[in-house]
Order: C-alpha cells, then sequence, then structure tokens
C-alpha cells in the first residue's frame, strides 16, 4: 500500500509533464499554425464576393453528374454540399476549402516527421505551407486547386509510408487517393507520372515486383472510370476544351525562365532556398537517399508542366514536400552553434515577408485600399490570361465582383418586358460566370435560369426557348446583329473592377434561325 501511495503522484507529474511537453511540441507547433490558417480563411471568406468559377460550380452542384466540359465531377459534390448543407454563403461555400488548407498545414508536418525532422523542421515546413501566397489563395476560393495539394501529398505520405516500413500495402492508400485526385482534377495524372518516374529511378523499383502497386493503380482507375465512361459518351469534351484553348491563344505561355521567376513568387520568394535546399538534400544526402523518389517525382511535375505549357499554378500542389525536405535540412545545418542563428533570423524573415504579401492573396484589405498597396510592390502581379492584361485587380480578385449588379441589370431589362411575354424570354450568357450569377442570384427576382454555349452550359440545352425574345450578356450589338433583327441596349454594365464584364445587357428580337435549330453553332469551349 506504501509503494502504491509513492508512486501515484510521481507517475501523476510524469502525466502533467508530459501534457505541458506536449503544448510545445512540433506537432502541436503544427496545429497552432493549421488552426492560425483556417481562422485566417474563415474571417476573410465574406470580405469581397462570390468568384466567377465559383459561380459556375454552384450550378454544377445542381446538375450532378460523372462529369463536365471542364473538370471531372468532385468540384460539384464539393458545391453542393456547401450550398444545401452548409448554406451557400461565401463562409458555407468556401468552408471546406478553408478546412483542406488547413489540413495541407497538418500534414506537412507529418511529412516532415517522416523524413526526419524535429520540433523546429516541423514547424518550419507547416508555417511556409501555411502562409506561402499560392496556399493563401488556394484557401480562399472554392475551386479544383484548393483541393489538389491535399490530395497530393495524401499520396506523397503514403510513398513515404512504403519507404520507412516496405508495407507495400500502402500502395492501395495511394491508389484509393489518386483515383480521388483524377475525379478532383487530371492534373495529378501529371504527379503521377513523376512518381512513378521517381520509384523506377531509385531502389523503390522493387515496389513493381509485387503485386499491391498494381493493385493499387487498378483502385485508381476503377475509381476514375464513372468520368472516363462520361468522357468517352460525351466525345471528349476536355480533350476538345484543350485543343481550342491552345489555338485561340487565351493562356499566357511562359519560357523556362519566367515560369520558374513565378514558381518562386508563388511560393514566397524567401521560401525560395527552403524548397530548392530540399530538393537538393533528398538527391544529394546519404541520410535521405531512401527519400529521393519524392525529389525526382518533384522534378518531373514541374519539368512536365512547362513542357505541356500548363498554367504557373499548376505545378503548385508538388511543394510541400520539397519545403519538409528543405526545412529538415536547415534543421540539421543549424545544429552546430556557428549556424544556431540563421534559425530565428530565417523565421523572422519569413514572417515579415507573408505579413508584406498577405493582401495580395487574402482580402484582408478594402478593396481600394489594395489597389494604392498594389500600386506600390516593387513587381507587377503576374496574370495567366490575356484577357486580363488591363484589369486593374488580379484575376483572383476582379473575378469577385459586379455579379449582383449585374442580375439587378437584367432584373431591370426582364421586368421592362410585356408580361405576357415573360415566360418565353431566354436569358443566355456567353460566360459561365454571368450564367451562374444569373442562376444565383436571380431567383430573389424571379429570374428564369440562363442559358448559354460555354463549357457545359452548351450541354444542359437550351431547354424550350426559341430565342425570341431573348436577354444576352456577354455580347456586342454589332456581333448580336447577325442573329437577330432587332437589338436594344436595356443597361450599360462598366464595372471599376471587374474589367472583362463591359459588355450591355442586351435585348434581342428575331433571332433566327429558332435557337432549338441554332443551339449546335453555339457551342463555346474555350
Amino acid at each position: 500500500m506504501a509503494t502504491t501511495m509513492t508512486t501515484a503522484p510521481i507517475i501523476e507529474r510524469k502525466l502533467v509533464s508530459s501534457r505541458k511537453n506536449w503544448y510545445t511540441s512540433g506537432p502541436a507547433i503544427v496545429l497552432y499554425i493549421a488552426a492560425a490558417k483556417l481562422l485566417l480563411h474563415l474571417l476573410t471568406a465574406s470580405r469581397y464576393g462570390y468568384f466567377r468559377d465559383e459561380l459556375y460550380f454552384l450550378d454544377c452542384g445542381e446538375h450532378l453528374d460523372f462529369g463536365y466540359v471542364d473538370q471531372p465531377p468532385m468540384i460539384a459534390v464539393v458545391a453542393w454540399f456547401g450550398r444545401h448543407v452548409l448554406g451557400g454563403s461565401l463562409l458555407g461555400i468556401r468552408f471546406l476549402p478553408a478546412l483542406a488548407g488547413a489540413a495541407v498545414v497538418w500534414l506537412t508536418g507529418v511529412i516532415t516527421r517522416e523524413i526526419g525532422g524535429g520540433r523546429f523542421a516541423q514547424g518550419l515546413g507547416a508555417f511556409v505551407v501555411g502562409f506561402a501566397p499560392l496556399y493563401l489563395s488556394l484557401g480562399h476560393l472554392m475551386t479544383m486547386n484548393s483541393f489538389d495539394p491535399l490530395i497530393w501529398m495524401g499520396c506523397a505520405y503514403f510513398v513515404l509510408r512504403i519507404i520507412q516500413t516496405s508495407h507495400q500495402r500502402y500502395w492501395i492508400w495511394f491508389g484509393a487517393l489518386a483515383g480521388l485526385g483524377l475525379e478532383n482534377k487530371y492534373a495529378i495524372a501529371v504527379f503521377g507520372a513523376g512518381i512513378v518516374i521517381g520509384v523506377l529511378l531509385t531502389e523503390q523499383r522493387r515496389a513493381l515486383a509485387h503485386k499491391w502497386i498494381w493493385i493499387g493503380g487498378g483502385l485508381a482507375f476503377l475509381i476514375f472510370l464513372p468520368n472516363l465512361i462520361w468522357n468517352i459518351q460525351h466525345h471528349w469534351p476536355f480533350i476538345e476544351l484543350m485543343h481550342n484553348i491552345r489555338a485561340s491563344g487565351r493562356d499566357i505561355e511562359l519560357g523556362p525562365l519566367e515560369f520558374l521567376k513565378r514558381q518562386v513568387l508563388m511560393m514566397g520568394p524567401l521560401a525560395a532556398p527552403l524548397w530548392l535546399g530540399g530538393v537538393a538534400y533528398l538527391l544529394f544526402s546519404p541520410t535521405a537517399k531512401r527519400f529521393r523518389p519524392l525529389a525526382w517525382a518533384f522534378i518531373v511535375t514541374i519539368t512536365l508542366f512547362w513542357v505541356l505549357k500548363g498554367k504557373d499554378y499548376y505545378p503548385g500542389p508538388v511543394y510541400p514536400m520539397m519545403l519538409a525536405a528543405g526545412a529538415v535540412a536547415l534543421e540539421r545545418l543549424a545544429a552546430g552553434k556557428a549556424w544556431r542563428w540563421i534559425k530565428p533570423a530565417y523565421v523572422v524573415s519569413l514572417g515579415a515577408g507573408a505579413v508584406a504579401l498577405l493582401p495580395v492573396v487574402v482580402p484582408v484589405l478594402p478593396v481600394d485600399t489594395y489597389l494604392r498597396y498594389q500600386a506600390k510592390l516593387p513587381f507587377a502581379i503576374p496574370r495567366s490570361e490575356h484577357s486580363h492584361m488591363r484589369d486593374a485587380l488580379p484575376q483572383h480578385y476582379a473575378d469577385e465582383f459586379g455579379w449582383q449588379e449585374m442580375t439587378l441589370a437584367v432584373a431591370r431589362a426582364y421586368q421592362s418586358l410585356p408580361a405576357e411575354e415573360r415566360p418565353s424570354v431566354a436569358i443566355f450568357a456567353n460566360n459561365f460566370g454571368e450564367a451562374g450569377a444569373i442562376d444565383f442570384f436571380g431567383a430573389q427576382y424571379e429570374l428564369p435560369k440562363a442559358i448559354g454555349g460555354h463549357q457545359n452550359y452548351f450541354l444542359w440545352g437550351p431547354r424550350q426557348y426559341t430565342g425570341d425574345p431573348m436577354i444576352v450578356l456577354g455580347d456586342s450589338v454589332e456581333g448580336l446583329r447577325r442573329w437577330c433583327t432587332e437589338v436594344k441596349v436595356a443597361a450599360e454594365l462598366d464595372n471599376p473592377y471587374n474589367g472583362m464584364e463591359h459588355d450591355p445587357v442586351l435585348i434581342c428580337r428575331g433571332f433566327k434561325p429558332n435557337l432549338q435549330v441554332a443551339w449546335p453553332k453555339l457551342k463555346d469551349w474555350d
């Protein structure tokens, strides 16, 4: 009895000490950073307005299917959940992307620990990923890109577990995540190719002799199969879309130096030594040799996206694993007394840089204040499409403005028509953002749902409309006269922040030929 009474306080003190130690441990620091990032996104989710793509995805969520012209089906399911479960507010639809961004921070800490990182490395990797400009931007908007880093790094984590444990069954989990990634965005196929090449170039090629990697690949294919069948049934619309984009020259093509420059800007200039150091550490350090497949996967992914003329942000999801490796390398470099100063100096500089660039990617400032801030930046914010070159705001902000004002102008045009004519009035939008705005905001004005030839609206068809009369968005009087006998300007649109939406609201009469007959010619996949 005496022994029990003596040892009980000792055990209790150890438990209390263990709990205290956990609060200052690497995993705890990672969770603090993830929570701070999540809070930042929740507090700023409603600062501006609905993003153009978000309005389109919300419409896709009302037409759930196994595929769409320009994306796989997962984002439509996310949009449906945000609208019908979380309420459809800006905070509601952006909650899951914000949560995914916080989860990437946590997963980066886990990956850092797997590579051998201690408390400092885990915190550093998590901080850089949490507040890199690209990941801050992705956490603010509901897009497919918001979920890619989490899915890709989930795949990377299971590769690490295979390396660490030699348990080949982890390839099943890799395959499941890869299949989910293909249902989110096809770009993960490039990362998958990088992983395969990384395996082939290293001792991990022994995985090919086991059944589990093949089972994992088969599982990924089965998960992706519904979307593949949808594409076959619809005659490969995504491939046609990509061909049209290339033919039109819509996107700005980048040379190798400009592409690399933008990678540096997306991750934050001060983070470049970290991810470059991470690549070097995995390639050349004997202690990190077994993790070399990830370095090759990174190099292949970046290279393929440049060769394929992908947009600058396409390889963005691949960086957390190299930032994790770089954090481990820095932690080991700074272990000696001579280099100990570098840890606080680097963290302070990273924090200052993150604060300085924060308004570029998160709407922490009123828009007019932001424009004054932007004018003082020592660099121009890059554009990825030619149509946005003249916009005062970068695209991720510009496309959040003007939609409610546009819908109100359409409602006034609609109400100006004779009451007996309104049931037959079609609202034709030439852009998926315009159509999505009409469908989302128009219910309060009793507007009918929009139709259009852009992206998946073409597949949803003209419904019962003949086109006489018709309210048209995103066109000019001159352009519409070749289709209509009478064209009237019902309202002028001139939002100072959204430079793309400046065409007037038009009323078209005498559409020729009948809209049902002309529909195949109105397809606009670009």
